[in-house]
């Protein structure tokens, strides 16, 4: 461990880390749980599990049946800081809203943490997917149009990473071996855009182009979900949504080009 990373673990503090982990824990499949539920699912004792949970009621972002535990809106509070704060969401989301309405599609923009896409600003406009998507959501990188446009542009080390873990089927469609997925990204990283169908949900297609800042890195990237009802074949699609997604992406780069 390097100095500075042994600096970093003697300043955390761990009791925050842990009441975060809890937070977390709670998702789309696990929107209430009981104590033995969180403990297993943040690696916690049952005691230290109930503490934070108890902690979280008394702040008002846990409420709970006397049984089971679940989230109220006021976590909303933790992420509006980072949207109130942060330029990009800023800036995307009324471009998502006229790219949406020229479309008639949902359109969405995301970022890259970990192994997962969190999307940062999304224009609702019909119901494709059974789980609801809103910003803070996460899904699998690998399996999305977004995530793969994203990891196009991350270093290599972080998609070897990817790769070397699991990579589950999230539907029959669902490219989960390890060199086609390498081979998929180069080609993303070489047209600069990534066509996703039914890969991440039976149903769904997306489309969806990295936004650049000014230095020149991916710093988001924006996508359009279709649904495979649509009549158009999947050549069709794409090739009227990704002009528009094109000119979107670059109205927000200059966008953050302005703001320097």
């Amino acid at each position: 461990m390097s100095e500075s990373s042994e600096a970093r673990s003697a300043g955390s503090v761990q009791s925050l880390a842990r009441g975060l982990a809890v937070i977390r824990s709670f998702d789309a499949d696990n929107p209430r749980m009981t104590l033995s539920e969180v403990a297993t699912r943040t690696g916690l004792s049952r005691a230290t599990a109930r503490r934070f949970l108890l902690t979280l009621r008394d702040l008002g972002y846990v409420r709970s049946d006397g049984k089971n535990f679940e989230l109220t809106s006021e976590v909303l509070q933790l992420g509006y800081s980072y949207l109130s704060s942060a330029p990009l969401p800023q800036l995307v989301s009324p471009v998502l809203e006229d790219l949406s309405a020229a479309m008639g599609e949902s359109a969405s923009a995301s970022v890259l943490e970990g192994d997962s896409i969190v999307y940062i600003a999304r224009v609702h406009t019909r119901a494709i997917m059974q789980v609801g998507i809103s910003v803070g959501t996460r899904f699998p990188a690998l399996a999305t149009s977004m995530g793969r446009v994203l990891l196009a542009g991350a270093p290599a080390q972080v998609v070897t990473e990817l790769l070397d873990g699991p990579l589950p089927a999230l539907t029959p469609l669902t490219v989960t071996d390890p060199e086609r997925l390498r081979e998929i990204l180069r080609e993303v990283a070489e047209q600069g855009y990534c066509f996703v169908d039914q890969e991440l949900s039976l149903g769904l297609r997306s489309v969806a182009v990295p936004v650049h800042g000014p230095d020149g890195t991916i710093v988001c990237a924006v996508n359009v979900s279709l649904s495979v009802a649509d009549s158009r074949t999947p050549e069709q699609a794409l090739a009227t949504v990704l002009p528009a997604l094109q000119q979107a992406a670059q109205r927000v780069e200059q966008a953050l080009a302005a703001r320097r």
